[in-house]
């Protein structure tokens, strides 16, 4: 394929970012939009907030603009459909676009329950387009610098491992404050905290139990704001991960892990990406200066002009697992704490 044609469904904070990033991409044109907000459609992401600065306008010369994601889906100049709308609406959209012979892209979580997700899981095996989750830690240059030289046995076996996701609020900052609704969103847990859930499993496997401790601090409809998880694995490996989104507007965001291996100690922290050997050494990677959602999109859309599965990074059985985790996760802190058995 010459040129890659893409439509966006959903102009929030993820959308846009996806929207700048296809415009820079050689060979992909942004075609359509679908937004439910009339002022979006016009190019309008004045209402938007998250970590891309003052918004400036979308230049939407030549895109069809649409005000529900069922219309782009079923555009035939669309090869990429991008799902970047509330969780709650992404199964139907996901299935549809699967079903119209679309390439789907499609945001984290990829849906809000166990039911759901074993529908996609079984309509992704039965289509021939290419299906990803926007999953972008697996991507991003530090983890997976990480992930490569740990498989490759340089690092030895890991002994103990912690990531951590804290975000500021979030109150306030999205359409229809939809992530304060736990029913909804999933919470921190689901929306945020699964990304390291999620690269836990990829890195490591999927654990043989979960424990979980968390509490609601904004959120309503059992959404979880700070969550604490262990993973149990069947060595003696010490892993687990803390994600919370409940601390002031003011706070800054981390995204930080420790791997403690046998031969190095693997630190993303304030001083830097750094591997500190057993032996003394001390040493600074060198990785690609970008973000994981650039070398996520960049990769499904090469994907795609080749014509082969995007399954270098996940499939639809890895995201599945670490979506059963993430279940599991919660499950824990419902029944108070429970170790809950995978």
């Amino acid at each position: 394929m010459d040129k890659i044609r893409v439509g966006v469904i959903g102009l929030g904070f993820m959308g846009t970012t996806h929207f700048g990033i296809y415009k820079e991409m050689p060979g992909v044109e942004i075609v359509a939009i679908a937004d439910v907000d009339e002022r979006k459609r016009r190019g309008d992401i004045s209402s938007v907030i998250g970590n891309i600065g003052n918004s400036v306008p979308l230049d939407l010369t030549g895109v069809t603009a649409y005000d529900n994601g069922f219309d782009l889906i079923a555009d035939p100049n669309v090869d990429i459909v991008d799902i970047c709308v509330p969780t709650e609406s992404h199964t139907a959209l996901v299935l549809a676009a699967l079903k119209a012979g679309k390439h789907v892209h499609s945001e984290k979580p990829f849906c809000r329950n166990v039911e759901e997700a074993k529908a996609i899981r079984d309509a992704v095996h039965a289509a021939k387009s290419n299906f990803c989750v926007g999953l972008c830690v697996r991507y991003w240059p530090e983890y997976t610098y990480l992930y490569d030289d740990l498989k490759n046995g340089s690092f030895g076996k890991v002994l103990s491992a912690t990531f951590r996701r804290l975000s500021p609020s979030i109150d306030g900052n999205n359409w229809e404050n939809w992530f304060m609704d736990g029913k909804r969103s999933g919470g921190a847990l689901l929306d945020m905290h699964t990304h390291d859930t999620d690269f836990i499993c990829h890195l490591l496997g999927k654990p043989k139990a979960v424990t979980s401790i968390g509490r609601t601090i904004l959120s309503k409809n059992n959404g979880i704001d700070h969550v604490i998880s262990f993973y149990h694995y069947d060595n003696d490996m010490v892993v687990e991960a803390e994600g919370c989104w409940g601390a002031p507007k003011t706070t800054p965001f981390e995204m930080t892990f420790q791997v403690i291996c046998e031969k190095a100690t693997i630190r993303l922290m304030a001083e830097g990406f750094k591997v500190y050997w057993t032996d003394g050494r001390v040493e600074t990677p060198a990785v690609e200066a970008t973000t994981g959602w650039h070398v996520e999109l960049r990769y499904f859309v090469d994907c795609v002009k080749k014509g082969i599965k995007a399954d270098k990074y996940q499939n639809v059985d890895d995201i599945y697992d670490s979506f059963i985790v993430s279940m599991a996760e919660q499950e824990s802190i419902d029944k108070g704490s429970a170790r809950i058995s995978l």
